[in-house]
C-alpha cells in the first residue's frame, strides 16, 4: 500500500521534522503546521500546474479561472476546441498552449492515465508524466506531492522552498538541487512535509512584509 499524507499524518511528521533539524522545529514554533495543500489528482489540476511553471502563483491563479470561467468543468475534449487566440487571451503562452494541448490529446488517445499514475512508485510516476511535452521534473514532483500526496518528495527546483532553505540556514545563495537534497536526507521519509514547512514559512514571512 502506497502512504498518502493527511490531516493526521503531516502534523505527526512535523512534530519528528522538528525533532530532526533546528530550522524546522523554528517555523513550527513559529508559524505551526503546514497546510496539507492537497489538489484533486487529474487534467485540470495539471493544466492549472502546468500554468503555474515559472510564473508567480496570482498570474497562474489568474488565467486559471478564466479558464474556468470560460469553460465550466476544464474537461480534455472541451480544452481541445479552444483555439490560439482563446488561449492567448486566456494567460496562456505560446509554449503552455502547445504543452496542454499535448496533454489533452494524450488523455482523449488514452496514451495517458490519470488514474493508473496513483498505482506506480514516485519514479514510475515521474517517468510516465515526463514522456508528456512541457512536463519536467518540477511538474511531476507538484503532481506527486499535491495530487498523489506522497510523502517523500522535494520539488526540483522550487524557489520558495529554496529561498526558505537559504534564509533559515543562514546560506549565502539558493542551494543547488544535488545539495539541498543531501542536506535534507535526515528529513526522510517525510520530505514532502518538510517542503511543506518552508513553504509554510515563506509565505508567512511574506505577509510580514506586505
Amino acid at each position: 500500500m502506497i502512504l498518502k499524507l493527511d490531516e493526521s499524518n503531516i502534523k505527526e511528521a512535523s512534530q519528528w521534522l522538528a525533532g530532526q533539524d533546528e530550522a524546522l522545529a523554528f517555523v513550527l514554533e513559529k508559524y505551526g503546521y503546514p497546510p496539507l495543500w492537497s489538489r484533486e489528482p487529474g487534467f485540470s489540476t495539471l493544466v492549472h500546474i502546468i500554468l503555474e511553471q515559472q510564473v508567480s502563483l496570482a498570474s497562474a491563479n489568474a488565467a486559471f479561472q478564466r479558464l474556468q470561467a470560460y469553460l465550466g468543468i476544464i474537461a480534455p475534449s472541451a480544452f481541445l476546441s479552444l483555439d490560439d487566440t482563446t488561449l492567448h487571451n486566456i494567460g496562456f503562452s505560446r509554449q503552455k498552449t502547445a504543452y496542454t494541448r499535448a496533454l489533452a490529446e494524450a488523455v482523449v488517445s488514452q496514451s495517458f492515465d490519470f488514474e493508473k499514475l496513483a498505482l506506480l512508485t514516485d519514479d514510475e510516476v515521474r517517468r510516465e508524466m515526463k514522456r508528456l511535452k512541457g512536463i519536467g521534473d518540477w511538474t511531476a514532483d507538484i503532481y506527486l506531492s499535491e495530487c498523489l500526496l506522497r510523502p517523500d518528495i522535494l520539488p526540483k527546483g522550487d524557489i520558495a522552498m529554496q529561498e526558505a532553505f537559504r534564509v533559515l540556514k543562514n546560506l549565502p545563495r539558493r542551494p543547488l538541487h544535488a545539495d539541498f537534497e543531501s542536506s535534507t536526507q535526515h528529513w526522510r521519509p517525510w520530505r514532502s512535509v518538510g517542503t511543506r514547512m518552508l513553504w509554510h514559512f515563506y509565505l508567512c514571512e511574506r505577509k510580514k512584509v506586505v
